[in-house]
This record gives structure tokens, C-alpha cells and sequence, in this order.
């Protein structure tokens, strides 16, 4: 990691200490874990002799928890009871000169408890024993409890309500956005930066033109670029959301919005989390395999031809793990994500058990597809780059995973075949390659002058700097291979780097074609001679 980068991550631990130094007063109100997955857990099918707990909340704090057996009856009551509370606790809150007391009475086995304000007298709720039980205590002890709790939780209501209080909240609330906001800026500052160099080294037709090594290289700078990019993003929208939901728990009347706000986002802030792990995972995982391929390239032995050969098979293997592990970190991400929001897995695995053998007898071909695409790059029969011929189809390899194989041909279309039809295959590319002349020489020409010019044409072009690179045999020319309409056909051939076959080609047919000109031997079109016998015609008349 750069040096700004640290600077960027240490600034902002610092900032987030100091908020949480800052709001430490305030921090004890902040609604419990446990508090913000109960209506989940009251969700989730319920279990024999399960015990279920939900708070009673004054000013969006969590007060006290009532218990159940039954969820559903448990959340009616939570509902019946709150709503109670919050009419009471209002009219106490409303006018501080009437004073408020919480008094227990007996209800048969049970105890109820009442709140005085004034000369108003309100049940609040009746404490039973599954209320004691979830406290280790009886339900007559938890009664005594839950009264000293409430005229607490009335006494810091009050307090919270006076004028001295909000005054020393807003100064925490003003402090708070300062600091968020003063360390934001370099938090910009490092989110401009890496935008601009993952934009940079993000992949792109003008990569193609680097070597391999360079391209895994840049790919390793890539990946690791767009970590710390997102985490920065992570980090700003972590800093505002976090400093919005400190200011809002500070006062009392907004408190209950923070609660709600993080109650809702419960679900989709646990989803979010997983997506963002998952994400750095496959990002760390397409750097360790970038690393390691290109580790493996720069251990390829120093025969160009065995190092090129092992360059696309490193190629193509870098790209079928890059999309395996990409699958296996979603389908991970996915199952987390079900399992920390209370989904029990063992139906979900075992209907996607059953799923998948009924998947795997209906689609027979595709499991073909991966077997014979396993086959295919463990026998090296092509890779991306390569031209091959498959069946009735040809072209450049342009993608290969474990289900199809991509080409595209001379006119730029794109073909896809599934590797289960892969039965045949005609590489053109694999070690090296070969360019296949054959030059027509005119019938009255010398044949023994033209295969000498030619000679000559090969030996100089083998030795200029522009081709010698690609050529790496001398031509081998085979002499006269046919007699046709074109007049006497010498064949040449020339072994080339893998690829260059073309380009060899054209330029020794453009060579040959000139220094045949210069010795007045000319390279005849196709010809045919008709031959007339006059006699012959007539007696086929006559008879």
C-alpha cells in the first residue's frame, strides 16, 4: 500500500475514534443488537417451549423486555402495550410539576403495574411469569424490578428533555459533523485518485499490445486498486451514515427515528456487507491468480516455442479460474447472506440437492460440455489465441470455459460451440506454424532460374531485421510440386512463429512476385487449350 493510501486509512481510524470518544455519553443508548433482530427471530417458525422477547422502548430507547411462548401473541401485546406506555409516559413528560410514581398491585398469582401522574392513575401491563423466566427470577421479583427500571427510565426521560441537556447534545452533534466532514475531504481527495488509476489500468483493447507478464502485471495493480477504491467508498458512506444515526440517537424526540432507520436497514445492511466481503474476496482471489500466473510465466523455459505454448495455456486457465471462483464466492455470499438473516439452510440445500439431480438428468449435455471443456484444456488442444478448425467452423479462439468454446472468423463473427461437439480439431497455432506457397511458373519459363530466384528471395528475406524474428526455419522450397492450368506449380514452405504464417506469406509472394518481374518470368493465368481435328468432324457426319 502507497504511502498516501496508509496516511488516508490512518486519518480515518483516528476521525472514527475520536467520534466515538466524543459521543460516549451517548453511546449507551444506542438500541441493543439483540433488540433490532427480535421481530426477525419472531419471524422465524417457532420452536416447542421456544421463549421470545421484544422491548418496550421510552424516546426510541429499549427500556425494558417482555417474554412469550407464543410470538404472535407476544407481538400483539407488544403492540397493545407500547401504545399504553406512550400515552402515559407523554402526559408525564408533558408537565414535570405533576410528578410520577410506579406502583405494583397484585392480580391474582400476577402482579400489575401502575403509573400515578398527578391525580391520573394508568395499568401500564400485567408481568407474567414468562416475563420472570427470561430473567432467571419469578414473575412477583421481575414486577419490582421493571418498577425501578421505569422510574429510572422516567427520571433520564425528564432529564433528557431539559434545556441544559439539548444545549450540551448540540455541541456533540456540531463536533460530530465537523469532524465527519473535515475527514471526508482527504477521503475524496484518495476516491478521486484511485477512480482515475483504476480507470487507467482497467482492461482495455490497448492492453492486447502488452505481453502477457505485462498484462497480468497491470491486472494485479488493477485488482488491488479497486479494493481500496470501494473500501474508501465503504468507509465515506460509513463515516455519514454512522455520524447521521450518532446525531439523531443525541435527542430524545429523534431517537426513535435512528432505531427505525437501522431496524429497517437491518436486513438490507447485512445483505450489503456480505455483497462487499464477497466482493473483496473474488477481487483478492483474481490477485493471487494474476500473481501466481504470472510466477508461472516467468518460470517458463527460455525455448520460445515452449514458453509461447505455455503463455496461452496460462492465459486460458487464468480465465476459466477467474470465472470458477467468481461462482463459488457468489454462491457462498448468497448462502451467508440466507443464514445471518435467520434462513435455515438445510431445506434451501436440500431442495438445491434434489434441483440439481433432476437438473443434471434433464441437461445431460451440459454436463458433457464441462467434461469435454475440462478435457480440452487439460490436453492443451487449444487456448485462447489460437486458430483452429473445428468441424465446418474456424477462427481465432476468443473465450473457452468449461461449457463452450467462442471463435471468431475472418468476417468477425462470432461462433459458439459447445464443447460437447469438440471432436476434431485442426490447430494452426500450436508450437509454431506454417506458411504454404505455391507459385505458378509460366510452362515456356526456366524452371531451374525461377527456383534459383526464389532461393534468393528467401535467403534475403531471412536475413532481414523485420522477419527473421518471425521466421525460424530457412524455407524449405520443395521444387516442382504439380502441373496445372496456372502452368508449373514450386511449393515453398515456412515454418513461423505460431500466428505469423500470413504475414510471412503475403510479404514472400509481394518479394517473389518482383524479382520474377525483374527476370522476365511471368506468372501465368489460369489457361486451357481446345484442339480442333476438322477430318475427325466430317466422318462423324457422314455417319
Amino acid at each position: 500500500m502507497s504511502r498516501s493510501s496508509k496516511f488516508l486509512v490512518s486519518l480515518s481510524i483516528f476521525v472514527t475514534i475520536i467520534v466515538f470518544w466524543i459521543a460516549s455519553p451517548a453511546s449507551a443508548q444506542l438500541p441493543f443488537i439483540q433488540d433490532l433482530t427480535v421481530y426477525s427471530r419472531l419471524l422465524r417458525p417457532g420452536q416447542d417451549n421456544a421463549l421470545y422477547s421484544a422491548c418496550i422502548r421510552l424516546d426510541g430507547r429499549c427500556l425494558f423486555k417482555l417474554s412469550g411462548t407464543d410470538s404472535e401473541a407476544l407481538t400483539d401485546r407488544i403492540y397493545e402495550i407500547q401504545k399504553r406506555f406512550d400515552k402515559v409516559t407523554s402526559d408525564y413528560l408533558a408537565d414535570p410539576n405533576l410528578g410520577g410514581e410506579v406502583t405494583i398491585q397484585n392480580n391474582g398469582n400476577l402482579k400489575d403495574l401502575y403509573l400515578t401522574v398527578g391525580e391520573k392513575k394508568e395499568r401500564l401491563f400485567t408481568v407474567t411469569n414468562p416475563d420472570g423466566k427470561a430473567n432467571d427470577v419469578g414473575a412477583i421479583i421481575r414486577a419490582q424490578q421493571l418498577q425501578s427500571i421505569i422510574e429510572e427510565g422516567l427520571a433520564v426521560s425528564m432529564r433528557e428533555y431539559s434545556p441544559q441537556y439539548q444545549r450540551k447534545q448540540i455541541i456533540i452533534a456540531i463536533c460530530i459533523a465537523a469532524f465527519i466532514w473535515l475527514g471526508n475531504f482527504p477521503l475524496n481527495q484518495g476516491i478521486r485518485r484511485f477512480r482515475a488509476l483504476a480507470r487507467k489500468l482497467a482492461p482495455s483493447p490497448s492492453l492486447k499490445t502488452l505481453s502477457l507478464s505485462e498484462q497480468l502485471a497491470r491486472r494485479q495493480q488493477w485488482n488491488l486498486i479497486e479494493i481500496e477504491y470501494h473500501l474508501l467508498q465503504l468507509l465515506q458512506i460509513i463515516s455519514w451514515c454512522g455520524g447521521i444515526l450518532f446525531v439523531l440517537n443525541l435527542f430524545p424526540q429523534t431517537r426513535i427515528i435512528s432505531y427505525l432507520l437501522v431496524a429497517a436497514a437491518t436486513v438490507p445492511f447485512r445483505i450489503m456487507a456480505v455483497g462487499s466481503i464477497a466482493y473483496i474476496l473474488i477481487r483478492l482471489t483474481y490477485f493471487a491468480i494474476a500473481k501466481l500466473s504470472n510466477s508461472a510465466i516467468k518460470r517458463q523455459s527460455v525455448d520460445f516455442t515452449v514458453n509461447q505454448r505455455g503463455k496461452l495455456r496460462i492465459n486460458t486457465s487464468t480465465r476459466i479460474l477467474r470465472s470458477l471462483v467468481t461462482t463459488i464466492w457468489l454462491i457462498i455470499g448468497i448462502l451467508v447472506a440466507f443464514r445471518i438473516n435467520g434462513v435455515n439452510l438445510a431445506p434451501i440445500l436440500a431442495g438445491a440437492g434434489i434441483f440439481g439431480l433432476g437438473l443434471s438428468l434433464a441437461s445431460q449435455n451440459l454436463i458433457k460440455d464441462a467434461i469435454n471443456g475440462f478435457i480440452i484444456i487439460w490436453d492443451d488442444r487449444y487456448a485462447v489465441g489460437d486458430i483452429v478448425d473445428i468441424g465446418e467452423v474456424s477462427g481465432m479462439v476468443e473465450n473457452i470455459n468449461l461449457r463452450i468454446t467462442q471463435l471468431r472468423d475472418a468476417e468477425g463473427r462470432l461462433i459458439t460451440v459447445p464443447n460437447s461437439a469438440v471432436e476434431i480439431v485442426a490447430n494452426r497455432s500450436s508450437q509454431w506454424s506454417r506458411a504454404d506457397l505455391s507459385i505458378p511458373i509460366a510452362y515456356g519459363s526456366n524452371i531451374d532460374k525461377a527456383i534459383a530466384i526464389i532461393q534468393e528471395v528467401a535467403e534475403v528475406m531471412t536475413q532481414d531485421p523485420d522477419w527473421k524474428e518471425q521466421i525460424w526455419e530457412f524455407p524449405n522450397i520443395l521444387g516442382v510440386d504439380s502441373f496445372s492450368d496456372r502452368g508449373v506449380i514450386i511449393r515453398v514452405w515456412i515454418k513461423t512463429e505460431p500466428l505469423k504464417q500470413w504475414n510471412v506469406a503475403r510479404e514472400f509472394r509481394r518479394r517473389v512476385k518482383i524479382a520474377l518481374d525483374r527476370a522476365g518470368i511471368s506468372i501465368p493465368v489460369p489457361q486451357q487449350q481446345i484442339l480442333f481435328e476438322p477430318g475427325l468432324a466430317v466422318n462423324r457426319d457422314r455417319n
